[in-house]
């Protein structure tokens, strides 16, 4: 059953005005309700636009976690040809929270690693609420030396709150970790292409989501610390979380705007966690048209333009 935020339950209200109407057709002739459905359609088409085109930042924080917002597993079949899934950091164990492995895409050979969140709870426990430990870190990074080592592009996709902040993950050597896979991300000689599928939060998120070329989809969010998180800490109060998000600007299209992302992926009309397979062909063609140019240039090259972008971030002219 679908699940609607307070800001969609007026789409969901006409949405099941049109299943009553449908299924009264089928008992009384469509004919004669046939206008009413008609008008319908019309206002639920123009709802939409309306809706979905004047969100607020908060609204699109909430849409990047929408309980039925697709996850990483469920593009992987849409995406990709021949996925096998690769476990461990032949350190200390297996992060659920992390999936990754190789694959084909467009006929090429990848490395892919994704964030993953679960849907019921024993899957969130499995994924560890989609917060990855060190482990997941140091999986992440075994993947991208694989990837070097067989000159095999690397996409990642970036979906979590945030890093595990337990005391167990502070004792593996959190900030090691995710420092170390900057580091290696700023230096691997095949490209990289990153997406951010949801939430892209804080160094979490960074530890997979730097490369060649930053994307995000229309409604995913990308910040140093979630609205909620913000507004705790500032105005000691959860509440403040609108105002806290229209200080962070953290959407596609503000990160666009400070040149941090390289492209925006359009999502369905409703967003993608309405329409799974129209999200997943979008991804395919943004994803492809940002990889392709890079799989042509020289190791030494892509690497060099790689370090010179980062350095470019956050450098602003005064007037």
């Amino acid at each position: 059953m679908a699940t609607y935020l307070d800001f969609e339950r007026p789409i969901a209200e006409i949405r099941a005005k049109l299943e009553e109407l449908s299924q009264a057709s089928e008992e009384a002739g469509a004919e004669r309700l046939a206008d009413e459905v008609a008008r319908l359609r019309k206002e639920l088409d123009a709802l939409i636009a309306e809706v979905y085109g004047n969100l607020t930042r908060h609204q699109i924080c909430q849409l990047a976690r929408h309980p039925d917002r697709p996850y990483f597993l469920d593009y992987v079949p849409l995406l990709f040809e021949d996925f096998t899934e690769l476990h461990g950091d032949r350190t200390f164990g297996d992060d659920g929270a992390i999936v990754g492995g190789i694959a084909r895409f467009h006929d090429i050979p990848v490395v892919v690693v994704g964030q993953q969140k679960g849907r019921d709870i024993k899957e969130r426990k499995l994924r560890n609420f989609g917060m990855p430990r060190p482990e997941g870190y140091r999986k992440a990074r075994r993947l991208f030396a694989l990837a070097e080592r067989f000159s095999m592009p690397v996409l990642t996709f970036v979906d979590t709150p945030g890093a595990w902040p337990g005391i167990d993950a502070e004792e593996h050597g959190q900030s090691e970790a995710i420092a170390r896979n900057l580091y290696v991300l700023a230096g691997l000689r095949v490209p990289v292409v990153a997406t951010v599928i949801g939430e892209g939060g804080s160094g979490g998120a960074l530890a997979v989501g730097f490369g060649d070329r930053l994307l995000m989809q229309q409604f995913a969010t990308y910040s140093v610390i979630s609205p909620e998180g913000c507004a705790a800490i500032l105005w000691r109060d959860r509440k403040h979380a609108p105002e806290a998000a229209e200080a962070l600007k953290p959407t596609a299209k503000d990160l666009l705007a400070l040149g941090i992302i390289d492209g925006i992926v359009p999502e369905p009309p409703e967003g993608a966690h309405r329409d799974l397979k129209t999200a997943a062909k979008l991804l395919d063609e943004h994803i492809f048209a940002a990889l392709e140019p890079l799989l042509h240039m020289p190791p030494e090259e892509l690497v060099a333009a790689r370090q010179q972008k980062l350095r470019r971030i956050g450098v602003f002219e005064g007037s």
